[in-house]
């Protein structure tokens, strides 16, 4: 053996055994999961790198592990800041020095993180898309000295993801920046046609993808059609034993059915994005802690959880699309024990995702009008406002030109998505307001505060649930409906939390909205094939995945979420809803699947009598073509003529 090559190998070595020392220091396992390694050494070769794991596969580890192994800091891209601060109270429990820099920082926390990078020893800087292309962040990042970039949620920055946000556009300009540095791009859901997207939008030097199965084979999938999904849902919690996480649409929702569930005897919260951070984050304890096993949650739970041990995960409300359902009920199990992800539906759920799909996507005419009244609500002159910043309210913009608030929302992505706008990371977040006082003590306070007593009463008018939680309030929208100017109201809010009737939690900072260029005669305002058809059908299909998902009766649930994402080769898991379903039919899986694969095709073609079927399926004794022929009846997959001949049914699609 050659000097050279020996001296190779002791290298790799030594680079092997500081990568097992890390993480056996910080993380105290001896060895990695499945792929983290392959993933870490291909970081450290330099080479740009997409990482596809399932929920809970450890894909911080990926990038978190070779940062540690070399000198040099980490820029981590990262679309939440509550993701961001969890990730960082992580790592400082580790005796990792992290830092985050996010909207509503001081200006000198700001400058302290900064410093913490390029003179300090801070390991990893944390940030959203959006502060990439800051005049601050370009010039303080002159000075670091990276050895790694990582792109969390990494769909994100690809137009054929289910959440696509332009933002995540701005990353791949940092290759000119830091033209040696390599990227690290994760993700725990890309079908196929993503993964290839975000490996060119990150302008990758190479293809280079490591995906591990997103195969659970602890966790088991079940569907089930439920008019009274309160009362079926208290029949799974009587059987389950460990922490669970019921996923809702509305922050509405949370808090009824957790109140449901509490009032039956069980031991709920509810968590959302509305209610204040101490109450989440009390919350969020008690359930990790196992003093309110079940949480009633929006999506905005669940986030950078790190327990292992939850047994169930139930959806009573429709996923939008096939990755948040399957990332979300991934949230399952992580201890690799039997665990369970529930999804209940009623017809009308159906109907309402169809609705919810239309609404997404106003019409080009409707997001030409929205552009034409932002110009208008800015007082912009047509041909000027290039880079002009505003302040922004959705909910006084839409009131003022009699837009919905989802009508301006969708509106405004597309326009961002063609260069027209740009909206800072503040346009979702609003103040919010709790009455610490009961009624009867509020009442008293009026009486003795009469100048008080007509603002109180509009709070209560415009607001519902102001007694029991934080609830988003719109100063704009208190002062246009009493006639006080915006300042007045926010006055007499602070006036409130001083006599201890309300706590009040203002927006930190007023929400953005810049022209990218200057204001255009609405005429000219183009909404390209690519961002509106293209897009519209490419979510049309991920709407269809959801509903083949939902109502097939004939498909293993596992084998169909795992097709989705390009994994065709995989058995039928033998345990979801389908699968047992099946079983009773006393026919193997192998028997089943080919005497389905002989009747589709026949039953596709023409109508049989039940005979002449049984007659065209040989090397099958009679029973068990019965048995199929049977099962496929119960499940509504074939139908009869007039003439009781059979035939396949064929399932209606959804129309655009």
């Amino acid at each position: 053996m050659g000097h050279a090559v020996i001296i190779n190998n002791l290298a790799c070595y030594r680079l092997k055994m500081d990568i097992q020392t890390v993480l056996l220091k910080h993380w105290g396992h001896a060895s990695f999961r499945p792929m983290q390694e392959e993933i870490i050494n291909s970081a450290l070769n330099g080479d740009d790198t997409l990482a596809l794991l399932p929920t809970g596969g450890g894909k911080s580890v990926c990038f978190q592990v070779p940062v540690l192994a070399r000198d040099g800091l980490c820029i981590v891209v990262t679309p939440l800041i509550a993701l961001m601060k969890d990730q960082i109270q992580n790592l400082k429990k580790r005796g990792i020095n992290a830092v985050a820099i996010y909207s509503g920082m001081h200006a000198s926390e700001m400058e302290a993180a900064y410093n913490a990078c390029i003179y300090g020893n801070a390991k990893f800087l944390y940030v959203s898309p959006e502060r990439l292309e800051t005049e601050q962040f370009q010039l303080q990042s002159q000075q670091f000295r990276l050895n790694l970039i990582a792109i969390d949620e990494a769909h994100c920055i690809s137009q054929w993801g289910y959440d696509f946000r332009p933002s995540y556009l701005n990353i791949a300009n940092l290759r000119a920046r830091f033209p040696k540095v390599p990227l690290l791009a994760l993700t725990a859901t890309a079908t196929p046609e993503v993964v290839n997207d975000i490996q060119d939008k990150l302008k990758f030097k190479k293809r280079n993808v490591f995906q591990a199965s997103f195969e659970r084979k602890n966790l088991t999938y079940v569907v089930l059609h439920e008019e009274d999904k309160i009362k079926k849902l208290s029949a799974l919690l009587k059987k389950t034993y460990g922490s669970v996480i019921i996923y809702v649409r509305s922050r509405r929702l949370t808090r009824e059915v957790s109140d449901s569930l509490n009032k039956l005897g069980f031991k709920s919260n509810f968590y959302h994005a509305g209610l204040e951070s101490k109450i989440r984050d009390q919350r969020q304890l008690e359930w990790k802690m196992g003093q309110k096993p079940i949480i009633v949650a929006t999506n905005a739970f669940g986030m950078g959880i790190d327990k292992s041990d939850v047994r169930l995960v139930v959806h009573l409300d429709l996923p939008d699309n096939l990755e948040s359902y399957f990332q979300e009920a991934g949230r399952a199990g992580r201890d690799e024990k039997n665990a369970w992800a529930v999804l209940l539906y009623e017809d009308s759920d159906l109907t309402q995702l169809k609705r919810n799909f239309e609404r997404s996507y106003p019409s080009i005419k409707e997001i030409k009008s929205v552009y034409q009244a932002l110009g208008n609500y800015c007082q912009l002159a047509v041909g000027s406002g290039k880079e002009v910043s505003f302040d922004f309210d959705v909910k006084t913009f839409g009131e003022k030109f009699n837009f919905s608030p989802l009508l301006v929302f969708n509106s405004l992505r597309f326009l961002e998505r063609e260069n027209y706008i740009r909206i800072n990371e503040n346009l979702r977040s609003s103040s919010s307001l709790l009455f610490k006082q009961n009624r009867n003590d509020l009442y008293r306070f009026q009486v003795e505060n009469p100048s008080f007593d007509q603002f109180v009463k509009l709070i209560l008018r415009t607001y519902t649930g102001v007694f029991d939680e934080f609830t988003s309030i719109n100063e704009n929208e208190l002062a246009n409906k009493s006639g006080l100017e915006v300042s007045k109201v926010k006055q007499l809010l602070d006036q409130l939390v001083k006599y201890e009737v309300v706590d009040y939690v203002a927006q930190k900072t007023q929400a953005q909205l810049i022209f990218t260029t200057e204001r255009l005669d609405q005429n000219r305002v183009v909404i390209s094939k690519e961002n509106y058809h293209v897009r519209k059908e490419e979510s049309a299909k991920r709407l269809q995945s959801v509903m083949d998902y939902v109502q097939t009766s004939s498909r293993c649930r596992n084998q169909l979420l795992l097709k989705y994402f390009g994994e065709d080769d995989v058995k039928r898991c033998g345990k979801c809803d389908v699968c047992k379903k099946r079983n009773l039919s006393a026919v193997s899986e192998s028997e089943f699947d080919q005497i389905l694969n002989l009747i589709r095709p026949k039953l596709l073609e023409e109508a049989y009598f039940v005979q002449e079927l049984i007659d065209l399926v040989e090397n099958f004794n009679e029973d068990k073509v019965l048995k199929v022929i049977r099962w496929l009846q119960d499940h509504d997959k074939i139908e009869t003529d007039e003439m009781n001949r059979l035939k396949w049914k064929m399932q209606g699609k959804l129309k655009l």
